[in-house]
């Protein structure tokens, strides 16, 4: 037994069963153990590919998803991931490798502060410096990252506390008493007794049973009050976020509960799909009309940030209740009239119980906003006729939308080409549409596709990528290929930052940093392993993702590179 067997033996033991990484010295032993207990090990590109990955199957699955990356600049490229990972509430545990312990802050390869790198990103940074502390460490890092608010948390692994305790103590020869100096003898003293120190008690470190997390519980109180509120309501809008959604066995109770309460929903982020794509409380269109006139807002899991114009959307004489499971982001930008510290989707099931209304009691309300979201349908239909060179972004999507089997992922990467997707295509069930969240980052694709191929293995999995942010996981096509596993990714090449070049050039009159080229990315996509197709019409596109489809089916990646017509469908939608 050796450090990595130790780490491997706690993340089978806790349910984890694919370890998301890059290759280093730092870290084999963690792969190797992990392989030889029948874990997947997934080696990928870049480093922060692995921790999206790790985003990925979190949120799919409910257990901490993991990577593995070497020291200093191994950890270094995760930083945007973890950030992303922190502001989503993603469960992430990433191992970082790191120098040996007696080598620490000499010059070693790739010694840095990596405390100082990760913990202001993170729930908690966690360093082994004996072998004994990396089990405990591990088993307190994947309760820490599924605790109270969700989140990415780091764990130090140095080198030499993975290596069996032979081969390590033989980096550091020491020397005999009789024919060494005096240094070398206090040398070799110091190493004795940090080696001894190292590896003492290590044969009695083991995996234990894991510990439930605690989930924060709401208050009775104000959820009574809550329902109080919306038993007098004759407005009410119900907006579900993505925190309501950290409890992936949960999410079919939860819509129930989302149809009892009875109130017209929107849903936002990881929510989009949970009451599948045509139920009758679902509105998806002019919220910010919705939310103006109503005279209740329910918030689950989402703070008045950005997305809700700082709490400014909201009526002068809304009452407002917040759900969430942060404090800060109970009060962010706007007191509500209630707020409800805990778990957004306990207090939902909370809500229903209490609240017992009937769904027909809002129906004039639900038409105006049916009406609402037909009129806005039209316009977006008419607009999908448009013609001209290229392929129609809304047209596209309205016919993918057609397409898209019940089991569908839909991984969402990129800008303008993806928010436009937002509003035409509706994913089928709970848990089917992954996008970044909050921090709005591209150079997701390639990892929130491989670990959601590696959670739902059955699923058909689509990508959405604009030609912008394709270039940040463009390489993991290789990573899907040696790998044998099958996805569509659908490249929406219009030769342009499009969201940015929009409002750029009529502010500014120069679309300096926003032009990029034409490029056949089908061609790289099979030189990296993949299938490629390429498409100028509807039809063409059309034709090429059932063919992609096909090829996605035998165990292989497939891109489509469908040239896009210039769209104003999204003019004017930057958010600060």
């Amino acid at each position: 037994m050796h450090g990595g067997d130790l780490i491997a033996d706690v993340l089978v033991r806790h349910g984890v069963r694919s370890l998301f990484t890059l290759c280093g010295g730092h870290i084999s032993p963690i792969l190797v153990a992990c392989k030889q207990r029948g874990m997947r090990v997934l080696d990928v590109r870049h480093e922060a590919t692995a921790v999206f990955a790790a985003d990925a199957t979190a949120r799919l699955g409910g257990i901490p998803g993991v990577a593995a990356v070497t020291a200093g600049p191994g950890a270094t490229n995760t930083l945007t991931a973890v950030k992303n990972a922190q502001l989503a509430e993603s469960p992430v545990v990433v191992l970082g490798g790191a120098t040996a312990t007696i080598l620490k802050g000499r010059g070693s390869l790739q010694d840095i502060d990596q405390r100082a790198l990760m913990a202001p990103h993170v729930k908690r940074f966690f360093a082994a410096r004996r072998v004994r502390e990396l089990v405990p460490a591990l088993e307190s890092a994947l309760r820490e990252a599924r605790e109270g608010v969700p989140g990415p948390v780091f764990v130090e692994c140095p080198v030499d506390l993975l290596y069996d305790a032979q081969l390590v103590r033989s980096w550091y020869p020491v020397k005999e008493r009789d024919s060494a100096s005096l240094t070398q003898r206090a040398t070799s003293w110091y190493l004795r007794r940090h080696l001894d120190d190292l590896f003492q008690d290590a044969e009695a470190s083991s995996a234990g049973a894991p510990q439930a997390a605690s989930v924060p519980q709401p208050d009775a109180a104000a959820t009574a009050r809550a329902a109080l509120l919306l038993e007098r309501a004759e407005r009410p809008v119900l907006l579900v976020g993505s925190q309501a959604l950290l409890d992936p066995p949960g999410v079919h109770s939860l819509a129930q509960a989302v149809g009892a309460i009875g109130a017209p929903v929107y849903l936002s982020g990881m929510a989009r799909g949970l009451l599948g794509p045509s139920h009758p409380l679902q509105l998806r269109h002019r919220r910010k009309e919705a939310l103006r006139e109503a005279d209740l807002v329910i918030l689950a899991g989402t703070p008045c940030d950005f997305r809700l114009d700082y709490g400014r959307q909201f009526g002068p004489r809304t009452r407002l209740v917040s759900a969430n499971r942060g404090a800060r982001a109970l009060r962010k930008n706007r007191q509500p009239d209630v707020a409800v510290l805990g778990a957004p989707d306990l207090f939902l099931r909370a809500l229903a119980a209490r609240a017992g209304a009937a769904p027909s009691r809002f129906a004039d309300w639900l038409d105006v906003l049916h009406g609402r979201d037909r009129a806005r349908e039209h316009e977006i239909e008419a607009q999908a006729t448009a013609s001209g060179p290229g392929v129609n972004p809304l047209a596209l999507f309205r016919a993918l939308d057609a397409e898209l089997s019940d089991d569908a992922i839909v991984v969402a990467d990129g800008g303008d080409f993806v928010a436009t997707a937002s509003y035409t295509l509706r994913p089928r069930r709970p848990l089917s549409w992954l996008d970044p969240g909050v921090f709005g980052t591209l150079g997701v694709g390639g990892g929130f596709a491989l670990g959601a191929r590696l959670a739902r293995p059955e699923a058909e999995l689509f990508v959405l990528y604009g030609d912008g942010s394709l270039g940040y996981s463009l390489m993991e096509l290789d990573t899907f290929a040696r790998h044998g596993l099958g996805m569509v990714a659908i490249v929406g090449n219009d030769a342009s930052w499009a969201q940015i070049a929009r409002e750029q050039v009529e502010v500014l009159k120069d679309d300096v940093g926003t032009v990029l080229a034409p490029t056949a990315y089908h061609r790289a996509a099979e030189g990296l392993g993949a299938a490629g197709f390429e498409a100028d019409t509807l039809p063409q596109a059309l034709d090429a993702v059932r063919a992609a489809r096909q090829v996605a089916r035998q165990g292989r990646p497939a891109l489509v590179n469908v040239r896009l017509g210039r769209s104003e469908f999204r003019k004017g939608s930057i958010s600060m």
